[in-house]
């Protein structure tokens, strides 16, 4: 730590004159709608070098009170469900209404180079070249959720860039349905059409932080059982007690490729929204989203701090020996870290 101050803390840094300039023109650049000046201030703030991080932070810090104002939408489901189709599908319909819209769709990072193919952008090819929308593929980087680190600031970004709908696209993994769901209006989760044990497939959790289930594929051959398959999953969120008052999950039937049913996922979205409002759930969700996005930030900060701790840097291996021969406790190890991470005498 220095001067109180987390040494990876990229917001306490101090900006000079060209890079104050340059936040300048990042801003006005994003405010007037210019697609180039968002994807430029997205790779700032996505970027592992502080000093560009703290550009991109500064461009957030100014553009903040024009965010907010996007109904934010997170899409997820397994491999091979057809999310690319359908989020392109569903964002060529909204562009259609008139409105702005901003995928997010994060790729998995290979957890042994780093890399990451980032093909969402060729595969959402027709609505990449609309006018009214944004696609922005981002390496996960390993973080655990599904989506990548920046995901957050980079949806407030674009909401203070005018797109009236941010479409978050996870890998599908594990975690990404709580992460997700925590930073979103509303959570959909993609099916694909199956049979007997494969139903059970889905995990509770999943159902019961859904606002709304989407069989996908229902078309040609597999038509009659996606239609199965979304009898079955509308009869089990009957018997979950729903997340809100205001609302009732269900599940719906869409083909991406044919582009059919995405009209009610879309008018159930809007529903959705219209009673949240009612109630204020929205705005208070939305004011618990950020606290707890707060808190997030704080761990990971607090975590990268100690990674680059030198006292702890140089009593870590022994404490890790210590702990596998079970010469120490892990509880005792752990104290004795933070207690040299805080300069505290043992």
């Amino acid at each position: 730590m220095k001067d109180g101050v987390l040494e990876g803390d990229i917001s306490a840094r101090s900006l000079d004159k060209d890079q104050n300039l340059l936040v300048e023109q990042y801003v006005e650049e994003i405010r007037a709608h210019k697609r180039r000046g968002v994807a430029r201030a997205i790779t700032l703030i996505e970027s592992s070098r502080p000093e560009q991080a703290a550009v991109g932070q500064s461009i957030l810090d100014q553009l903040l009170p024009d965010s907010g104002n996007a109904l934010r939408i997170g899409i997820t489901g397994p491999p091979g469900v057809g999310k690319s189709t359908f989020i392109e599908g569903l964002g060529l319909l909204l562009v259609e209404k008139g409105l702005r819209v901003a995928v997010l769709a994060v790729d998995p990072s290979s957890p042994v180079t780093g890399g990451s193919i980032l093909g969402d952008k060729t595969r959402m090819e027709t609505l990449s070249q609309s006018d009214s929308a944004f696609v922005r593929p981002s390496p996960s980087g390993g973080s655990l959720g599904g989506v990548a680190h920046r995901t957050r600031e980079v949806m407030l970004l674009c909401e203070a860039a005018g797109y009236d709908v941010i479409l978050i696209e996870t890998v599908g993994i594990g975690q990404s349905e709580v992460t997700v769901s925590s930073m979103v209006d509303f959570f959909l989760v993609l099916l694909l059409p199956a049979g007997g044990d494969q139903l059970q497939g889905i995990k509770r959790g999943v159902m019961e932080l859904a606002d709304l289930l989407v069989v996908n594929k229902a078309d040609g051959p597999t038509q009659l059982l996606a239609e199965k398959t979304r009898q079955e999953y509308d009869s089990a969120l009957s018997l979950i007690r729903p997340s809100s008052k205001a609302w009732q999950p269900r599940a719906l039937l869409s083909s991406a490729l044919e582009r059919e049913g995405l009209s009610e996922i879309w008018s159930a979205v809007e529903s959705h929204h219209e009673a949240l409002q009612s109630t204020g759930e929205f705005s208070q969700r939305r004011r618990e989203q950020s606290r707890n996005w707060m808190w997030s930030l704080l761990n990971r900060g607090l975590r990268e701090a100690l990674d680059t701790d030198p006292k702890v840097a140089e009593a870590l291996p022994q404490l890790e020996k210590d702990v596998q021969e079970q010469r120490r406790t892990p509880a005792s190890a752990a104290q004795e870290i933070l207690n040299d991470f805080l300069g505290q005498s043992h």
